[in-house]
């Protein structure tokens, strides 16, 4: 049965919305209908080789949608069943999965590299991150659907696996932000605005956000920031003004840029954490020297997927959601069709918005 996607035919090729032949699922594999997909800066980097995927492709890798069909051997499902999609399922055996690290999972994305669908013409198409979302429907792996907790509207839904998984964990895993303690977040897309809310959550006392665009000052706000900066040469500078002249005790970085994460570095007062959430380039270098590591005292820690469990942690996003403590659509920017999936990739270059959502 043919639907229509956003397809990738070649590395730095525009995105072609056709139609895609599916197969039924088979053993171990669930058909799921999209109500939506969020259009993450990841995406921007598949689709121009930043990070590399087998093409062509199909991207989108953050969606929440209905079960139409399961192939035999599938039970946590049914058809019918409200999932959320998990780009990154952990395997279990690997040596990150039995310490625990779900997240660093050597096996995460072995199913990227396989065809799952067809175009019309018969050309093989890979999944991009394994879920393929840029679709009306996609067929995936049954270890990556989570059934959706009740109360959390389905659509909105499509945040919670990536963009608020990343953010959440950001704050709560990897920089464990506590109760009473400053933070700085670097860069308010759809990451740093669930960042900036779960910052709030987490109870922290001052939240500033820092970001290249004046226009952004409002949903920042709205997401839970205290203060804006407008990124310049000057930001850690205006950031100590605003913290006693320490510095926050933790940094999030959300952009993936080398001045970005030199910025936060130098913004996380001494003994204070530097998260580093944003994904960059291998041209993006960052220097330190060494008595500036000794003199500070600083932890500079990277970041993948928020260090998070999605089994785990998306029944804790739920409850959040429920109590009205975590707002998802105040992450939604614009929403989209499949044909404006190039226009949103234009606007994250030019550091517009927060989070597309493509809506089925």
């Amino acid at each position: 049965m043919a639907v229509r996607a956003a397809v990738l035919p070649a590395i730095g090729a525009p995105l072609e919305i056709t139609g895609i032949d599916l197969p039924d699922p088979g053993p171990g594999q669930v058909r799921v209908r999209l109500a939506a997909a969020g259009v993450c800066h990841s995406d921007l980097s598949l689709s121009d080789g930043t990070m590399r995927v087998p093409v062509p492709a199909v991207l989108g890798h953050e969606g929440a949608g209905t079960v139409v069909a399961v192939g035999e051997g599938v039970t946590h499902v049914a058809v019918g069943s409200p999932v959320v999609l998990n780009w990154a399922p952990s395997c279990g055996s690997c040596h990150a999965c039995t310490l625990g690290e779900v997240w660093l999972c050597a096996n995460a994305l072995t199913g990227a590299a396989d065809v799952y669908a067809r175009t019309t013409d018969g050309t093989g198409l890979h999944p991009g991150l394994n879920v393929a979302a840029f679709a009306e429907e996609t067929v995936v792996s049954a270890s990556c659907v989570l059934p959706l907790p009740e109360g959390v509207p389905l659509v909105d839904a499509a945040l919670l696996g990536c963009a608020v998984l990343t953010g959440y964990g950001a704050v709560h895993h990897a920089a464990k932000v506590r109760e009473g303690e400053t933070v700085a977040v670097f860069g308010v897309g759809g990451v740093g605005l669930a960042t900036l809310q779960s910052a709030r959550i987490a109870g922290a006392s001052r939240i500033i956000a820092v970001d290249v665009s004046p226009e952004k000052e409002e949903l920042a706000r709205t997401a839970g920031a205290t203060d804006y900066v407008l990124a310049s040469d000057t930001t850690p500078r205006e950031i100590r003004a605003l913290t006693g002249k320490q510095g926050v005790d933790v940094s999030i970085e959300c952009v993936g840029r080398a001045v970005s994460i030199r910025a936060a570095w130098d913004s996380t007062r001494r003994g204070g954490r530097t998260t580093v959430v944003g994904i960059g380039g291998k041209d993006q270098e960052v220097t330190f020297n060494a008595l500036e590591i000794f003199h500070w005292g600083r932890t500079l820690s990277g970041c993948v997927y928020g260090n998070s469990d999605p089994a785990r942690d998306l029944p804790v996003l739920a409850e959040h959601v429920r109590e009205g403590r975590l707002d998802l659509s105040a992450l939604v920017t614009e929403r989209i069709a499949l044909e404006g999936i190039p226009a949103a990739f234009e606007n994250m270059l030019a550091g517009k918005g927060g989070r597309a959502l493509v809506v089925f």
